[in-house]
């Protein structure tokens, strides 16, 4: 079945999600919430970042994302976008369960909820020329759908024990000046939803979105300085645009404020264009910024988001950009 964005927000109105997600959350103690974090195993803990890899950049197959990720990689840490061909923000209360036990059978700890929220049209505005041609992961909510998906995502935060949810600032914009204002007080007002519930707000800084680099991302966080608000800093994604992520970028960050990393790397093309590349294999400097990374104290997730699919399948292509991740890790000399 192909997700639109009709299909979506029919099945997850107020009442869609209250019956997917309350009935689960209001049966799980703090010790079942809790178990994936203090199964891990802390001998493994010389990495100074929490080492993690999307699920759904391996395969739609849950189990053997999983499986995977905790055997093949032997790591501790999965972030949760899609499986099983659905968002994971449209995932029924059985689907819900059923990820919920595997992710303790492999002992995995949930980095964050990579929803897609505020992935969609600013309202009143121009239509974005980015609207809707992008992988939207299995999700495409409207602008109206937003504050209930921002509940369903506080919902699965508890559901899966992580304190992060990933958000946007909406398609970009040809001009987007008239309108920053107001998305930056929908964003204020979205992190101190999450604050009330002790929950950690991500923007990730995405090319077909209003933050796209390092310099936006810098404006951004002073807008909104919220301290819950935090940026899911993405060099691909600064790269792929045209900027230089590191240092130039990253320089410019507070990084106190950076509160998850996504890895990928970007070539560029003959014709000016992006495409991406196994990590260490594109022109962002993950020597410089891992370094620097580990210089000022950051010790959130790192997460592999491969993108590149030159290996002929996800799956083979993110074994062999986590092979170009843990090359990087060597030259920069950090144990990972």
């Amino acid at each position: 079945m192909k997700y639109t964005r009709r299909t979506v927000v029919a099945g997850l109105g107020v009442a869609g999600i209250q019956a997917v997600v309350s009935p689960v959350v209001k049966n799980v103690g703090a010790s079942a919430l809790a178990s994936p974090l203090a199964e891990r195993n802390m001998d493994a803990a010389t990495c100074p970042f929490r080492l993690a890899v999307i699920n759904d950049e391996i395969t739609q197959d849950f189990e053997k994302a999983c499986a995977i990720v905790a055997g093949e990689f032997g790591l501790q840490w999965i972030e949760l976008r899609s499986m099983w061909d659905k968002n994971v923000t449209a995932l029924n209360q059985k689907e819900l369960e059923d990820a919920r036990k595997i992710l303790a059978e492999h002992k995995l700890a949930v980095t964050d909820i990579a929803s897609p929220l505020f992935k969609t049209d600013w309202p009143g505005a121009p239509r974005s020329p980015l609207s809707e041609t992008r992988d939207q992961f299995h999700a495409d909510f409207d602008a109206n759908a937003q504050d209930k998906l921002l509940e369903h995502c506080v919902s699965l935060a508890h559901f899966f024990a992580t304190d992060r949810i990933r958000c946007f600032d909406f398609w970009r914009l040809d001009d987007v000046k008239p309108y920053r204002a107001a998305i930056d007080a929908k964003l204020r007002l979205a992190a101190e939803r999450c604050a009330k519930d002790k929950l950690i707000l991500l923007l990730e800084n995405e090319m077909a979105c209003n933050t796209a680099t390092g310099e936006e991302s810098a404006a951004v966080l002073r807008a909104v300085p919220n301290q819950n608000f935090m940026l899911n800093w993405d060099p691909g994604n600064a790269a792929a645009i045209g900027s230089t992520p590191y240092p130039d970028g990253y320089q410019l960050l507070p990084k106190d404020r950076i509160g998850h990393c996504h890895c990928k790397d970007v070539v560029r093309k003959a014709d000016g264009k992006y495409d991406w590349a196994p990590v260490g294999g594109g022109i962002v400097d993950w020597v410089g910024q891992l370094l620097a990374l580990q210089r000022d104290g950051f010790h959130y997730a790192l997460s592999l988001e491969t993108h590149w699919k030159g290996a002929g399948t996800t799956e083979a292509s993110t074994r062999a950009s986590m092979e170009g991740l843990r090359k990087v890790f060597a030259k920069a000399g950090i144990s990972c």
